[in-house]
């Protein structure tokens, strides 16, 4: 079943002549296939529109639409006239809706000349959880397809050097002329003219090139940057392609990282773990001292605020969680033993957790929210 027109543009039948421009006009710009180059769904869209405002746009047809839907343009009615009508005619017809300001279409539908892109290169990088935390630049040696000297081009001839091939076929809207690149030049407009012999099919050769890279505060494992223009070359008036940089995150011997925060195992020893201490500790920015009360438990987690990771879209920095482990020696002398059995059944060694001591599953929902 054909789509109502109304819905086309996203208007109600009560919508005045000049909504129903405001309303085309805005889909048209959207579409519009030099915005949306090689997209068929975007074509069909752009020319429903162009046939629900033709109609809409007119008392009568839109009285006729009002009263017998789509029946009222079957067999040549006086509905959407696509009889021969190609995209160039669509905005000439409509024209007026843009002020003179929004740009054709260069010829045809699609018909403007392109500039043929260069391939993406891809490599990969491995930063340290310190370079991730402060942010680096690193020189990188690549090779890419750059154009060798003395490649020259000549315009093409089966195009004559507009890069695209014209096309009549028929829709639904009658005749459309479209266009499509070029086969023999991709698009370019050009073919090679002259090359030297150590140059490509395309005047390209290979060279190694150092390109400065800089990684922001912040980025996860995976994540992939782009350099713009540091891919390979494309051939004649062609734009380069992009390099694209993915990031490898190096495993750090004492921190590991979750998300913007950072935890740390400390292993204190027993008498610390009573008497209370002080210990230095890894962060990402250098070594820190943090004093450890007396009586501290195990699985108590200190937590220190600001010394994470950065946030990668700039919401401040996420936080270094101390876990606190008591170690328990494993073996003990004689006068060891002695001293742990005369204070076995002392009070101040019996268990009495507070409220404050939570379990272990509090902790986890607590490091989670």
């Amino acid at each position: 079943m054909k789509e109502d027109y109304y819905d086309i543009l996203k208007i109600d039948k009560s919508a005045t002549a000049n909504e129903i421009k405001k309303a085309y006009r805005k889909k048209a710009i959207k579409y519009h296939p030099d915005k949306n180059p090689d997209d068929k769904v975007a074509e069909e869209k752009f020319k429903k529109a162009a046939e629900a405002y033709e109609v809409l746009s007119n008392p009568e047809k839109k009285a006729r639409y009002d009263q017998f839907g789509h029946q009222a343009f079957q067999g040549g009615g006086g509905g959407f006239n696509g009889g021969g009508m190609n995209m160039d005619d669509i905005f000439s017809q409509f024209g007026d809706i843009f002020g003179g300001g929004f740009s054709g279409f260069g010829g045809g539908f699609g018909g403007q000349q392109r500039r043929v892109k260069g391939s993406n290169l891809r490599i990969r990088i491995s930063l340290t959880l310190e370079e991730i935390a402060n942010g680096v630049e690193k020189k990188l040696k690549v090779k890419r397809k750059v154009q060798a000297e003395g490649t020259t081009y000549k315009t093409c001839s089966s195009c004559n050097g507009s890069g695209q091939v014209m096309r009549v076929t028929n829709t639904i809207l009658g005749r459309m002329q479209t266009s499509s690149p070029c086969p023999t030049c991709g698009g370019a407009g050009e073919m090679i003219d002259k090359k030297p012999a150590d140059a490509d099919a395309q005047g390209l050769v290979l060279k190694e090139e150092t390109v400065l890279v800089k990684i922001p505060a912040g980025v996860v494992d995976g994540m992939q940057l782009k350099v713009s223009g540091k891919g390979n070359d494309a051939p004649g008036n062609g734009v380069p392609g992009d390099l694209l940089v993915a990031i490898q995150e190096e495993e750090h011997s004492t921190l590991k990282r979750d998300g913007d925060n950072l935890h740390y195992d400390l292993y204190v020893s027993l008498p610390d773990a009573v008497l209370g201490t002080s210990q230095e500790i890894d962060t990402v920015t250098g070594k820190v001292r943090i004093k450890i009360e007396s009586g501290v438990q195990s699985g108590k987690i200190l937590r220190l605020r600001g010394k994470g990771i950065p946030s990668i879209n700039g919401y401040g920095k996420g936080d270094l969680l101390v876990h606190i482990n008591v170690w328990t020696p494993k073996t003990l002398n004689k006068e060891q033993r002695e001293f742990f059995e005369s204070v076995r059944n002392d009070e101040h060694f019996e268990p009495k957790p507070e409220i404050s001591d939570k379990s272990f599953f509090e902790k986890v929902k607590d490091m989670f929210s």
